[in-house]
């Protein structure tokens, strides 16, 4: 299981195939509980989004559901990087989980007795976002003592697809519970995933060095400091901080447009989403040889053209067999872009500040998604939803030419960190 961390033999130089990282106990262990946590994660927020769609009418409060999950990234985010370089990230993953599921728990007894209202439910979401802040920085961080340096890209890649797979089958799932039960079994069944997550965490044993502890103020400075001082980092949460405001477009209006354009159902709705999951595991697969063949700053550029598209056919479509294909496009762009940044993040951030450089990367992508949720959404109820999701994908076109000339991703080699030897 994920008791211990024991190497596998690799190639020193050559790193392995996209599955490499299996061989490794630890990485199987918790990237199966990762997929059932995350599984449960999107039937949660399917029936949270929809959950608004009914209590408000209000395109903006329906926007603040994707808000409310990336609002405590952006603002705890930094913070939460500098506890995971501070502490044993295994028992800071642990406390998040573990509020996680309290605040999912919470949140499927209030549905259950009907005592949600608009804003309970967003305080729970944002509770349930700020252990997700908590967590993230730890969880990334740790990709590194769970398998040998050369796989670390697989790795990454690999828990993508984890996250992918849950979102293509999430949605769906959600959708069909929903119809059948109520929005409290999605919640409930949201709080049972994070208990495998909480035992493998419980029983693994990554075996490193204690880390060298610094006051939280000095620690957060120094990882602001080293960010602000590498170029190559700078054009990340550039990159990063763009896509996000420019993405969120589509991803905090998808529930309005099914509801109120579409004239749908929480199925349709499901069906959307699942579409953008698959379209996120097949461009998975892609991804690594595209970034060889074709350089990170083409995958990233074609991934923002997809969410152009995409954005583009949704203020458009009238009918769900429109849409399905854009959320297919959608997906695909999403993963190509997040991965490739993230892994040009990790190659570029020291091992002993890597939690809060990839905090404050997160930080930058989803606060974002978070001002871009709130002024797309507020657009959409100052003028319609087609109006505002053009804007957002006229955003993004205007972005693609400026980030090319003005911060083009890193070159290979530039700014270039190796992770040390695995534990």
């Amino acid at each position: 299981m994920a008791e211990d961390t024991a190497t596998v033999p690799v190639d020193p130089v050559k790193p392995g195939g996209t599955f490499a990282p299996f061989r490794y106990p630890a990485f199987r262990a918790i990237w199966i509980a990762n997929l059932w946590s995350a599984l449960g994660a999107m039937i949660q927020s399917v029936g949270a989004a929809w959950m608004m769609t009914d209590l408000s009418h209000s395109h903006g409060m329906v926007a603040l559901i994707q808000a409310s999950s990336t609002i405590p990234i952006m603002l705890l985010g930094v913070p939460a990087g500098a506890i995971a370089d501070n502490f044993d990230r295994r028992r800071v993953m642990l406390a998040a989980q573990i509020g996680m599921l309290i605040a999912s728990t919470l949140l499927a007894l209030l549905t259950w007795q009907d005592l949600v209202t608009p804003y309970v439910l967003l305080g729970l979401t944002l509770a349930i976002g700020m252990g997700t802040a908590l967590n993230s920085p730890a969880w990334h961080a740790s990709v590194r003592h769970q398998v040998g340096p050369r796989d670390l890209p697989q790795a990454i890649s690999l828990n993508t697809i984890a996250f992918n797979l849950a979102r293509s089958v999430g949605p769906a799932l959600g959708g069909l519970l929903i119809s059948i039960w109520d929005m409290s079994l999605a919640f409930a069944l949201n709080a049972v995933s994070y208990i495998g997550m909480i035992v493998v965490l419980w029983r693994w044993r990554p075996g490193v060095e204690a880390p060298v502890r610094k006051p939280m103020l000095q620690a957060i400075a120094i990882g602001l400091r080293y960010c602000a001082g590498a170029p190559s980092i700078r054009k990340l949460l550039l990159r990063g901080f763009v896509l996000g405001f420019g993405v969120a477009g589509y991803q905090a209006l998808v529930p309005s447009v099914v509801r109120d354009q579409l004239h749908g159902t929480e199925l349709d709705f499901g069906l959307m989403l699942g579409a953008f999951g698959i379209g996120s595991i097949i461009a998975a697969f892609f991804i690594a040889p595209a970034r060889r063949r074709w350089g990170s700053e083409n995958v990233v550029t074609a991934a923002m053209l997809c969410f152009v598209v995409a954005e583009f056919v949704l203020a458009q479509a009238h009918i769900l067999i429109v849409t399905v294909p854009g959320a297919f496009i959608a997906g695909a762009g999403w993963v190509s872009a997040l991965t490739t940044i993230n892994v040009a993040m990790q190659m570029r951030s020291p091992e002993a500040i890597l939690g809060r450089c990839l905090s404050i990367y997160q930080a930058a992508t989803f606060g974002g998604m978070t001002l871009g949720s709130w002024l797309w959404g507020h657009l959409a109820d100052w003028r319609d939803l087609p109006f505002a999701l053009r804007g957002a994908a006229g955003f993004l076109l205007v972005a693609v030419v400026l980030l090319r000339l003005f911060a083009p991703m890193p070159k290979p080699g530039e700014g270039r960190v190796e992770p040390p030897p695995k534990a």
